[in-house]
């Protein structure tokens, strides 16, 4: 099912001329919510990436409940109050790189992905700031960005409102290789 789904996920950027498609099954996406009273921090090292070099198209897709917390009962709480990962499984982003990037000459480039990230059942525009690091055959996407739970209307009760933060830091870290047919 899984390779199914990065199949598929993979030919949706296949243009009609040539096209070099990267991916990553092992994309590694971490939060931290930094409050007054606690920090909370997990970190996800199953999410799917997926840019076409000819486009600059981008597609992310990030299994909620495949975030890994210090603590069984915030993973517990995270996963059933706030995100409720059995009915918002994924979050996803698409969008395309606004810099023209040559991804056959190696270096490191100052990038931003503008599209739609969705989350918890709500999609917003977003301009993502990032670095494309290129080395042969190989791409590193680093992203680092903040999302307020309110724009994805993820609630917070009041008993917990001064443990986590109203703007949860995401940093995002993945090495992508050509994508080969299987």
């Amino acid at each position: 099912m899984k390779k199914m789904v990065l199949a598929i996920l993979a030919l949706t950027f296949v243009t009609s001329g040539y096209s070099q498609i990267y991916m990553d099954k092992k994309g590694k996406t971490h939060f931290l919510s930094k409050s007054s009273i606690e920090d909370i921090e997990a970190a996800n090292k199953t999410s799917v990436v997926v840019i076409d070099a000819a486009t600059g198209n981008v597609q992310v897709k990030v299994q909620i409940k495949a975030f890994k917390f210090a603590s069984s009962f915030m993973e517990e709480h995270f996963n059933e109050n706030y995100m409720e990962s059995e009915k918002f499984p994924f979050s996803t982003f698409k969008g395309k790189i606004n810099e023209k990037v040559d991804f056959t000459k190696d270096g490191e480039f100052k990038v931003t992905c503008t599209g739609k990230l969705e989350m918890h059942g709500v999609t917003q525009d977003v301009t993502i700031p990032g670095t494309l690091k290129i080395k042969g055959n190989e791409i590193t996407l680093i992203a680092d960005f903040k999302v307020k739970l309110a724009d994805y209307k993820i609630k917070v009760p009041s008993l917990y409102v001064k443990n986590i933060a109203e703007e949860i830091a995401v940093d995002f870290n993945s090495v992508m290789e050509p994508f080969k047919k299987p």
